[in-house]
């Protein structure tokens, strides 16, 4: 039950990622823009689940590692600043590396508190 569970919210996270990666393009922001959007949202919804006491069993496969795990992508992230220092844009991929670490930790670290 718990894979299932892992499943549906990873098949959910995923179609959550492209739908908010597509729109934030659309606004103007660049790929890796997209991605951070999605990797600070999904670490501040996984600080939220982390900091839930009491909460329910199936919350974490479903939502922590299922809809967390994605909706958010490392993979994707790594990608964007390989390109971005191949082609000598490296205070971009610098950048890119650090406000994504920062900023997610950030989000994950105020979800978690936010429940206390």
């Amino acid at each position: 039950m718990t894979a299932l569970l892992v499943a549906v919210g990873g098949a959910l996270g995923a179609v959550l990622r492209w739908q908010l990666s597509t729109r934030a393009r659309t606004k103007g922001a660049t790929p890796a823009g997209g991605t951070l959007l999605v990797n600070v949202l999904g670490s501040f919804l996984l600080g939220l689940l982390a900091g839930w006491g009491g909460r329910p069993d199936w919350v974490m496969p479903l939502l922590g590692v299922g809809l967390c795990g994605g909706l958010t992508t490392f993979s994707t992230h790594a990608l964007e600043v390989a390109q971005s220092w191949r082609d000598l844009e490296r205070r971009q991929a610098v950048a890119n590396l650090g406000l994504s670490l920062g900023l997610s930790l950030a989000a994950l670290s105020l979800g978690y508190v936010s429940t206390a």
